[in-house]
């Protein structure tokens, strides 16, 4: 039996073990999907010599950024955003190999794709971490420019919540959350963006799928914007991981 996984920390929220069980099921495959939940990134070789049959791995909070020292290569397209949330394991002739991958990127891209309207020209991305980058690359791709959002200003980097203006909300109509401000179980919390300037022209679309409708997306659709989940992109994302995994 082949073995797949997912490191983070913490797990309790995993979309991915929940979606492969059912998967390998439905489709009678002989696999398991185990979820890691470490505390350093420093356990992932004792993982690898510990479970043998291990053939790939997902990659979520805090290390899509912190796994990269310990691939053998990367794709190019994980490279360029330097950050992975799909890892495909080789061990031909004994040796464990790991090669770098980012489904992310196929995962939003066909996500937000078909609720994007032709004034959607700018965006605001909520969060610096591993996932923003795969965020920041498709919206870029898509001819969006973005402008990250963090609680502290970064010279060059981001600006804070507390500099969100009124014009700045007007014109900036794409809001992505890539935090995981409102998951289960602290689902009261949010990001402070000042809601009260959102318009029926803004999207909302939030990395967050647990619960469905975070406090982020309720308090957009009480303004009139459009709202989505990250439900459907982890859903693409894990079958772009699956195919990974799989191809010879």
């Amino acid at each position: 039996m082949r073995h797949y996984g997912l490191i983070g920390f913490p797990l309790s929220h995993s979309f991915s073990k929940r979606f492969f069980t059912q998967y390998f099921t439905d489709n009678s495959i002989d696999a398991e999907y185990l979820n890691f939940e470490i505390s350093n990134i420093s356990m992932l070789p004792g993982i690898l010599k510990e479970h043998p049959n291990l053939a790939g791995f997902n990659v979520t909070i805090p290390y899509k950024e912190a796994v990269i020292p310990y691939m053998d290569s990367c794709d190019a397209k994980a490279a360029a955003i330097q950050a992975v949330n799909t890892v495909k394991i080789d061990r031909t002739g004994g040796k464990i190999s790991l090669k770098g991958f980012n489904t992310d990127l196929i995962g939003f891209r066909n996500s937000i794709l078909p609720l994007l309207k032709t004034h959607h020209k700018k965006s605001l991305v909520l969060g610096t971490g591993g996932a923003s980058k795969a965020i920041v690359a498709t919206l870029k791709d898509l001819s969006i420019s973005t402008q990250l959002v963090s609680r502290e200003t970064k010279a060059g980097v981001s600006i804070s919540y507390s500099q969100l203006t009124e014009a700045i909300m007007q014109e900036y109509t794409v809001v992505v959350n890539t935090t995981p401000l409102g998951t289960f179980p602290k689902t009261e919390s949010y990001p402070k963006i000042p809601y009260e300037y959102l318009t029926d022209k803004h999207l909302l679309f939030d990395l967050v799928y647990n619960p469905p409708i975070t406090r982020f997306l309720q308090k957009g659709a009480d303004h009139g914007a459009s709202t989505k989940n990250g439900s459907d992109m982890l859903e693409l994302q894990a079958m772009a991981a699956w195919r990974i995994w799989t191809e010879e």
